[in-house]
């Protein structure tokens, strides 16, 4: 009997592809039951990195939730919501001051010793806005407890700081794991205000800080148990002459990655804003949380297939290509916005920028982690969140002015300038 012949290998090399000075490499083997476990699985099998990771994003969690149920809670008792805004306002300055002195603390006596402390004085913060809400306390009680939040540790940061520590010998596992702490925090902030809307409605209007509470203290005080994985402090890892690593904004290069963070944080801030107005000029307020999760969705969708790329070269290079991309997407939503006026369109413009949003900080952290001196990690990022969050108060504040000076859909021509100064400043900073 003929044998049958022989069916024919299927490829196993790998697929390359060439972007100007970006080489990537992108694995389209078939699964088998030989093949190695994928980037995400083998970054996961390194002891103690799945128990810190649960701890880590249920502490994230709140992030999202914070600022949503505050100005609910507010604007349902006092019946304002430019009282709301103010008081959200000073929070987000009180945390832009004391986040990087926080940070600075994290490097210095480690994470555990500081973040727990923190996160509790933070937490009695929350606490003390709720009563003071609930109880018809004076307005500027309002401000003074929710300034008291500012001490809340940057979470995102601490974790991004355990896998460097973890993986220093590993670049190819340290870019999968910034990709996956990248995706987290579009889930987060995807999730949070959802979730926040839905307890404040649901129950009562104070359940959303009251549960944001709870999450971020049982997720810091689970995080901090796993020492195993925590980095070193700072006292313990000073060369012999006992010299200071210099200042994070001192270091070459960084404040020109800060500059650009505070022009993405302008994008987002305005897209945010001039959505929201865009959705309630449309009579559909409600749809925009929905919008705006669906550009979280795919900044995370592409943040996860990003962690699975091999990739070569500096990261200075890529990192223009990446903001060029962005700026380049980011006309979908104007377009969208401006020549149909259609909701559903917007939103399938608003899901496809998005993707191009996570590669780009996903770079952003890479380069912040090798400019950033040896014992100030957390610093560093903490300053690039810092400069994150100027970028998003700047951004909302113009972004409402145009939309209700101009039009909603004119709107959306502020993250396009903003996303372009970003990329000039890049390509300026390329050595």
């Amino acid at each position: 009997m003929p044998q049958p012949a022989p069916r024919k290998a299927r490829r196993t090399a790998p697929l390359l592809t060439v972007t100007g000075d970006m080489l990537m490499a992108v694995d389209l083997t078939p699964r088998g039951r030989n093949r190695p476990p994928g980037p995400y699985r083998r970054l996961f099998r390194r002891p103690g990195t799945r128990a810190f990771t649960l701890g880590n994003l249920i502490a994230r969690l709140p992030m999202g939730m914070f600022s949503v149920s505050a100005v609910v809670m507010i604007a349902g008792a006092r019946g304002s919501y430019a009282l709301a805004g103010a008081v959200t306002a000073t929070g987000l300055g009180a945390t832009a001051l004391v986040a990087p002195w926080t940070a600075r603390l994290v490097d210095r006596y480690g994470q555990a010793r500081v973040a727990v402390p923190a996160t509790l004085f933070a937490a009695l913060g929350s606490l003390a806005l709720l009563l003071c809400v609930r109880y018809d306390a004076p307005a500027w009680t309002l401000f003074a407890a929710y300034a008291a939040t500012a001490t809340t540790p940057n979470t995102g940061g601490m974790s991004r700081a355990r896998w460097a520590h973890l993986l220093k010998d590993d670049a190819e596992s340290l870019h999968t794991a910034n990709s996956f702490e990248q995706a987290a925090d579009e889930l987060c902030f995807m999730l949070g205000p959802v979730l926040a809307a839905f307890l404040c409605g649901t129950f009562f209007p104070e359940a959303g800080t009251l549960i944001a509470v709870v999450f971020l203290v049982t997720g810091v005080l689970a995080f901090a148990a796993q020492r195993s994985t925590e980095p070193p402090p700072r006292s313990r890892t000073a060369d012999p002459a006992g010299t200071t690593a210099a200042s994070p904004l001192r270091a070459p290069g960084m404040p020109a990655l800060l500059a650009v963070c505070l022009a993405m944080g302008a994008v987002f801030g305005s897209t945010e804003v001039v959505t929201l107005a865009f959705a309630d000029a449309q009579g559909h307020r409600t749809a925009a949380g929905a919008m705006l999760a669906l550009q979280a969705a795919g900044s995370c969708a592409a943040g996860l297939w990003y962690g699975r790329l091999r990739l070569s070269g500096p990261a200075e290079y890529r990192y223009p290509w990446c903001i060029a991309a962005m700026t380049t997407l980011l006309t979908l939503p104007l377009l969208a916005a401006s020549l149909t006026g259609s909701l559903v369109l917007l939103s399938v413009a608003l899901l496809i920028s998005g993707m191009a949003t996570a590669p780009t900080m996903i770079t952003n952290m890479a380069l912040v982690q090798q400019r950033t001196p040896d014992g100030r990690l957390n610093e560093g990022m903490t300053l690039t969140v810092t400069a994150l969050l100027g970028g998003i108060a700047c951004g909302s504040a113009l972004g409402g002015w145009l939309a209700e000076h101009a039009s909603p859909a004119a709107g959306y021509g502020l993250p396009i300038t903003a996303a372009t100064v970003a990329l000039l400043v890049a390509l300026a900073a390329v050595p």
